[in-house]
C-alpha cells in the first residue's frame, strides 16, 4: 500500500503558512507501514484539485487531502471531489446536528446557519466527525482506492488522523506489525559510519530496513522491522542492535531514543540529576526543548533568558570586567553564566549560551554566527565554541540547543567510564 498526500491552499503556496500536516500524516502512516510516495501542494481551484486527484490515484492506493473545506465560496475542494467521483453534494443531517452541538458548546449558535455548508458532504462518503472544528472528514472507497478529505487546521487534522483514520486503516487493511528502534550515534560522519557498518547492514534480515537520519553531528540509525508477531520483531531488533556494539558502541549515546530531549530525560532521571539553563542567543529554545518532554519537571528546575548583558551581571553575577575585557560573546562569559545559573537554581547541572545569531552584529561587533556555550556538571565544566554564520535565527537557536543537549549527554556518559 502506498499513500499520496495533497495539501490544498493558496496560503501554503504563497509561503504565508507552513505545511506541517504533511509531515505529521506521513509519520503516522509510516508507523503502520504505509509509505508516502508523493506530496503535492496545489491551489484552491477546481482545475488544480481535479488534475492532482487524477495523478494521485495513479500513484497511490491511499490519497489524503488537507485544506479547502471552509464555509466560504472560495473553497472548492468538495466541488472538485464531487466532480471527480461523479457524485452529488447533500446536506447530511447527523453532521449538521454535530455542527449544531459544537456551536452551542462554543456559544456561537447564531453562526450555525452561516456555516450550514460545512454539513454538506458527498452522498457516498463515509463521515468521520470532527470534534475540534466544523468541517467533517470525508472518505470515499472506490476502485480499490481509499480517498480521505480532511480540513486543513493542524489541531483538527492531528486528532482525526490519530484517533480515527489510523485505527480505521489498521483494521481495514489488516496491516502487519511494525516495530522501530533508533540508535543515536555521535561524532561519526555519516559516510564513515555507513562504511563501518556496511557488512552488518548487508546482513540484516529481509524484514528489517535501516535509515540514516543525520541531525547536526549526530546520526540516528532507525531500524524498522515488519512482521506478524510483535514479540519476534522486538527480539530481532535487540539481536541486531547487540551486533552493533563492538562496531560503534563507544559512539552511541542512546540505543533506543528518538529526540535528544527524550534521551536526556532518561539519563537525568536514572542518575537523579537536576538541570537549569541560562540562555542568551538561544532565546529560550533550550528550555523549550527540555520541557517539551512530559515529566521534565522532575529534573528541570528552571531557566532564564538574560538577553541584555546588564541582566547577565545583575541576575547571574557575571563580572562587568569580564564583559568589558572579553565582550559578552566569549568563553569566559559563558562560564560565568553557567556558574551563576547553577548557584541561582541550586542544580547539579547548568547550561549557558551566549552568541550572535544575526542578521546584525551585537554592540561589541562580534562576528555573526559565533556561539560559546558552557556545560557545568557539578564541579566539572566544559566550554565549546561554534561558528554558524550560514544559519538563520530560528535554525541557529535550534541547532545550538540540540548540540548543547547532545554534548551534555556525552559528558554524563563519559563520567561513567
Amino acid at each position: 500500500m502506498k499513500a499520496v498526500l495533497i495539501t490544498i491552499g493558496d496560503e501554503i503556496l504563497s509561503g504565508n503558512t507552513i505545511d506541517t500536516n504533511s509531515n505529521f500524516i506521513a509519520n503516522q502512516l509510516k508507523e503502520i507501514g504505509i509509505p508516502v510516495v508523493q506530496i503535492f501542494t496545489v491551489a484552491d481551484t477546481l482545475d488544480s484539485i481535479s488534475k492532482t486527484l487524477e495523478t494521485a490515484h495513479q500513484l497511490g492506493d491511499i490519497i489524503i487531502t488537507t485544506g479547502g473545506l471552509g464555509p466560504t465560496k472560495d473553497d472548492k475542494t468538495k466541488t472538485a471531489f464531487a466532480e471527480f467521483f461523479k457524485d452529488k453534494l447533500v446536506l447530511d443531517d447527523p453532521t449538521f446536528e454535530h455542527l449544531r452541538k459544537i456551536f452551542i458548546k462554543r456559544n456561537r449558535e447564531h453562526l450555525l446557519e452561516i456555516n450550514r455548508n460545512q454539513a454538506v458532504v458527498l452522498s457516498k462518503a463515509t463521515i468521520f466527525q470532527n470534534e475540534n472544528g466544523s468541517a467533517p472528514c470525508q472518505m470515499i472507497q472506490e476502485n480499490g482506492k481509499i480517498t480521505i478529505c480532511l480540513p486543513g487546521v493542524p489541531y483538527e487534522v492531528k486528532p482525526l488522523i490519530k484517533d480515527k483514520i489510523i485505527p480505521f486503516l489498521k483494521h481495514q487493511l489488516s496491516l502487519h506489525y511494525i516495530e522501530s528502534q533508533i540508535i543515536s550515534v555521535v561524532n561519526f560522519p555519516e559516510s564513515l559510519l555507513a562504511l563501518k557498518i556496511e557488512d552488518w547492514e548487508l546482513a540484516l534480515p529481509k524484514n528489517i530496513s535501516l535509515s540514516y537520519l543525520p541531525i547536526g553531528n549526530r546520526v540516528k540509525l532507525r531500524l524498522t522491522a515488519t512482521g506478524n508477531h510483535l514479540d519476534e520483531l522486538k527480539s530481532q531488533l535487540k539481536i541486531e542492535a547487540e551486533k552493533l556494539k563492538p562496531l560503534i558502541g563507544e559512539k552511541v549515546i542512546s540505543w533506543n531514543g528518538n529526540e535528544i530531549q527524550e534521551i536526556l530525560k532518561e539519563i537525568l532521571i536514572q542518575k537523579k540529576l537536576t538541570l537549569s539553563s541560562a540562555e542568551s542567543c538561544t532565546g529560550g529554545e533550550l528550555a523549550r526543548l527540555i520541557t517539551s518532554v512530559s515529566g521534565s519537571s522532575n529534573y528541570f528546575l528552571g531557566g532564564i533568558i538574560p538577553y541584555d548583558y546588564h541582566q547577565k551581571i545583575s541576575i547571574l553575577g557575571v563580572s562587568e570586567k569580564t564583559i568589558s575585557e572579553k565582550t559578552v560573546v566569549s568563553a569566559e562569559v559563558a562560564q560565568e553564566m553557567s556558574l551563576g545559573g547553577q548557584k541561582l537554581f541550586k542544580t547539579d547541572i547548568s547550561i549557558a549560551t551566549t552568541g550572535v545569531s544575526g542578521p546584525n552584529s551585537d554592540a561589541f561587533n562580534n562576528e555573526i554566527g559565533t556561539v560559546f556555550y558552557s556545560i557545568r556538571v557539578k564541579n566539572f565544566e566544559k566550554t565549546n565554541r561554534l561558528f554558524l554564520p550560514h544559519l538563520e535565527r530560528n535554525d541557529f537557536a535550534n541547532f545550538v540547543s540540540q548540540r548543547v543537549l547532545q554534548d551534555l549527554i556525552e559528558i554524563i556518559i563519559q563520567e561513567e567510564h
